[in-house]
């Protein structure tokens, strides 16, 4: 008789139901900083733009709330990273920046004051 014990996949390796974690982790290893920080900044620009009410008309999505977190993330992690992903990559996101900004202005019932709309610490007043 032998002692046939099942090795748990973990312990064996990846299954083919299992993702193999290791290559994942040197496939991030390989994407450049300035992509990973692009990526990040479009993600945080799409999910405000949604609690804005702004991708569709008669939006059931709309939260002032998450925006106002969204854009003022979106606004720390474009004004830090601005130096380091250059002014091609920093440009454009500052645009879309400013346009959430504004568009958050105009959803508030009561505007903020110009210097204390979300991400505005980081950015100083935005103004139309």
């Amino acid at each position: 008789m032998t002692d046939a014990t099942p090795t748990p996949a973990t312990e064996a390796g990846p299954t083919p139901d299992a993702p193999d974690y290791d290559a994942m982790t040197r496939d991030i290893a390989d994407v450049p900083a300035v992509e990973v920080i692009t990526t990040v900044a479009v993600h945080l620009l799409s999910a405000a733009a949604v609690n804005l009410g702004l991708d569709k008309p008669d939006s059931e999505h709309k939260d002032l709330d998450e925006a106002r977190k969204l854009i003022t993330a979106l606004a720390g992690l474009v004004t830090a990273s601005a130096t380091e992903i250059s002014s091609f990559h920093a440009a454009p996101l500052r645009d879309g920046l400013k346009s959430l900004q504004l568009a958050f202005r105009e959803a508030s019932i009561v505007p903020d004051e110009p210097g204390q709309g979300p991400g505005e610490k980081f950015t100083g007043p935005v103004y139309g």
